[in-house]
């Protein structure tokens, strides 16, 4: 096994060359992506600890079996991401039936990466607490949802958010763009039924 303080010197790229020739050094890709393609899973598709962690097991055989045709030109998270996106999404119409609602460890800190963009703040600390904007975001539409998710809770910028979802930057900036006037209207919705 290796060690974890080996694993936090190296790069994302230099995991991947060393992954390549010792597989033992995959346990340190596994480490360093598993908590956070964990949450991205759960907030996207709004499933179970449980469903997630077994999306996360299809994810990580993925990236290793195909670790060979990784593009070092693009950012490895990126890549992570947009498989765990693929599996997710795959994963989430089969089981798209079942009861749903977001998921974070920390309802604070939805709240606190959603509205820390200006343009909403003011109107989220306005009309609602942690819990009423994870029901918001159940209501958002999915492809709007996605994008928040990466934008605000994955701290993702414009370019990786386009690599993850293979859409233009331009597009990219429309839907984030979309999505917060999406939350607004739900939030609306929300206001006038209390």
């Amino acid at each position: 096994m290796i060690e974890e303080n080996i694993c936090q010197e190296k790069t994302d790229n230099e995991l991947v060359k060393l992954s390549l020739e010792n597989e033992d050094y995959f346990y340190c890709i596994i480490e360093r992506y598993e908590k956070i393609l964990t949450h991205y899973i759960r907030r996207i598709s709004v499933s179970s600890i449980e469903d997630a962690e077994d999306i996360l097991q299809e994810v990580f055989l993925s990236v290793y079996q195909n670790l060979n045709d990784f593009d070092e030109s693009l950012k490895f998270s990126s890549w992570v991401y947009r498989i765990a996106h693929n599996k997710t999404i795959s994963a989430w119409r089969k089981i798209k039936s079942r009861p749903k609602t977001v998921s974070t460890d920390e309802e604070n800190n939805l709240f606190d990466f959603i509205a820390s963009d200006e343009n909403i703040q003011k109107e989220l600390e306005r009309k609602c607490d942690a819990k009423q904007l994870r029901r918001a975001l159940e209501k958002v539409n999915e492809k709007y949802r996605e994008v928040l998710v990466l934008k605000f809770l994955e701290e993702k910028d414009y370019r990786e958010i386009s690599d993850i979802l293979k859409k233009p930057m331009g597009t990219v900036a429309t839907l984030i763009n979309r999505a917060k006037k999406n939350l607004r209207e739900v939030l609306d919705e929300m206001e006038k039924i209390k």
